[in-house]
């Protein structure tokens, strides 16, 4: 038997960031937007955990028990005393290392085919918790559509969305660390007064009412001014994309993907081509949100 379950990206509308916090994380106010680019991941019976992968940037994947997927498996096996003896394969579409989850969005896929494939009877809720154990960002990764994520992130507020939202997505060359990016909003805020995360009632409200002019004057990312320290040249790609007639451009979580809010498809599309012409980007891709959580679409015996 296998079983293949697609899971989204996503942009993070909103992302107010808080100081460090003794742990080394930070508190966070995170707008998740489930977006329809998607990879795709099966599990499959084996003699042992392993993995392979397929598509664009595959090579940076990592094969070992550091990816996601992996651990995921690992850890839904030590809860229910199974073997994580399974060949998980990740047909990759979103972008590595580009602050759109794509890793996160791989661990929540395999915890729920191995869930899937093993019939462990876990409920969400032991899904969800897991997620967490794994990363900020896997909870939402497996919940999808919108979502405020306090705490590291991983603490979810499901939020309604009244309509379609377009974007494009820059693919910049090579990735930003996370972590990079954090330590240098750390570097950038010391001395300041940095203000406890909240989510914007603004931004909250045009997602409601599917505004996309009215998002557009509400999002924000607190991590882009440490991304764009870190990778000066983003600047030139959120410029070449709001020249071309995009509502608004952030950098995408902790970067090096820029996301650009349009009108409709047609905006999309003349945004995406400026973007290429350009040259200030690799690729430029156009999605949709919201986009459904991590979900099971094959199942074969």
């Amino acid at each position: 038997m296998s079983v293949t379950v697609r899971v989204p990206a996503k942009v993070n509308v909103q992302l107010a960031v808080g100081a460090a916090r003794p742990d080394g994380f930070h508190d966070l106010a995170n707008v998740f937007l489930a977006v329809g680019l998607y990879d795709e991941v099966t599990v499959a019976p084996a003699d042992e955990l392993r993995i392979t992968c397929t598509g664009p940037d595959a090579a940076k994947v990592p094969l070992d028990t550091t990816n996601l997927a992996a651990r995921a498996a690992i850890a839904l096996a030590e809860r229910h005393g199974i073997r994580p003896d399974v060949h998980i394969h990740i047909a990759k579409d979103i972008p590595v290392a580009g602050g759109m989850a794509g890793g996160s969005a791989d661990g929540a896929a395999a915890l729920l085919a191995c869930d899937t494939l093993w019939d462990t009877g876990a409920g969400r809720d032991e899904l969800l918790a897991i997620c967490a154990e794994l990363g900020s960002d896997v909870p939402f990764s497996l919940v999808g559509g919108a979502a405020l994520g306090v705490g590291r992130g991983e603490r979810l507020t499901p939020i309604e969305v009244g309509g379609t939202f377009h974007w494009v997505f820059a693919v910049a060359d090579g990735g930003l660390s996370t972590p990079a990016v954090y330590g240098e909003f750390d570097r950038l805020t010391a001395g300041t007064d940095v203000p406890a995360p909240t989510a914007s009632p603004a931004l909250l409200d045009a997602l409601r009412v599917g505004d996309p002019v009215a998002l557009a004057g509400a999002l924000g990312n607190d991590l882009q001014p440490a991304a764009l320290s870190l990778r000066p040249a983003l600047a030139d790609t959120l410029a070449a994309g709001t020249a071309a007639g995009a509502l608004a451009a952030l950098v995408s979580g902790s970067g090096p993907t820029t996301a650009f809010l349009v009108a409709d498809e047609e905006s999309a599309r003349k945004v995406a081509e400026a973007l290429l012409t350009s040259e200030t980007c690799r690729e430029a891709r156009t999605a949709v949100s919201p986009a459904p959580g991590a979900t099971v679409i094959r199942r074969t015996a």
